[in-house]
């Protein structure tokens, strides 16, 4: 297991400058949020591998800005817009390989949407396929607006996807959704691959590590005994922190947590 941070924490920091804060601050692990299409070529995307390449960054994983897209495009009725985000979606995936990310967050269909759990499934194992040969591999997060904020969701796609069945465990979206991550943990924990992690407290469930509550020692004992041993990446809304020191700070905490686990 290894700890760090999402460049997501770092909005609207331009991606390949928030990056370099991570790098500057001694971050190594992160996660990158490509906040526009963009990036993901050209010589944006020659900078980020710069940046990536000068500081040393494992980047872990990708999470698209297209991510309030997919239900109308990815888990659509209407076969051109499936046909659009897809080729978009290769983007992305070439962009991972650019930079050497495996895991692709995905958010999946709002929770109102009038998508079937078959066709869910379908499309969810669609772009399994379509990711495999650029080292890809998607893992469905955990969103209290989507269908996957609902734990029973999460065992159907486990049952119904088999081994292609992965999974990112959000801390803040299991408790806005009304469940301790423990209760996602226990449903379909030895399927989760990644996490994104944050504190929370009475009136803030947003917060670096330490500014809450939150026992993440027994959540990642859990994990690691269900066989986790992904990155937990911290990833907060600009709003809920101060100094971007405090990312570094909340890394360092989660990694020696980690090692007196491991």
């Amino acid at each position: 297991m290894i700890a760090g941070v999402s460049t997501a924490s770092l909005y609207p920091l331009q991606t390949e400058d928030a990056l370099r804060t991570l790098g500057e601050l001694g971050v190594r692990n992160v996660e990158i949020f490509v906040n526009d299409i963009s990036e993901t070529g050209g010589d944006i995307l020659k900078e980020i591998q710069s940046v990536v390449n000068s500081y040393g960054l494992n980047v872990v994983s990708a999470h698209p800005f297209s991510s309030p897209m997919e239900t109308l495009f990815l888990f659509s009725d209407y076969k051109r817009r499936v046909d659009t985000i897809i080729d978009m979606y290769k983007r992305y995936f070439e962009f991972m390989q650019a930079v050497g990310a495996r895991i692709f967050v995905l958010h999946g269909a709002a929770k109102d949407a009038r998508c079937t759990e078959p066709m869910y499934v379908e499309r969810f194992l669609r772009l399994c396929d379509i990711a495999a040969p650029y080292g890809a591999v998607i893992a469905q997060e955990n969103v209290h607006y989507c269908k996957s904020g609902k734990i029973e969701f999460l065992k159907m796609m486990k049952k119904e996807c088999g081994e292609r069945a992965r999974f990112v465990l959000d801390i803040k979206q299991a408790i806005r959704a009304g469940y301790d991550p423990l209760d996602i943990a226990d449903a379909v924990g030895d399927s989760v691959i990644h996490l994104h992690i944050s504190d929370n407290r009475e009136g803030a469930d947003c917060v670096p590590v330490g500014k809450g509550t939150y026992d993440f020692e027994k959540l990642i004992r859990r994990l690691h005994s269900q066989g986790f041993d992904g990155a937990a990446l911290l990833e907060l809304y600009r709003g809920g922190y101060g100094d971007y020191s405090e990312l570094k700070e909340s890394s360092d905490i989660l990694r020696k947590m980690i090692e007196k686990i491991q």
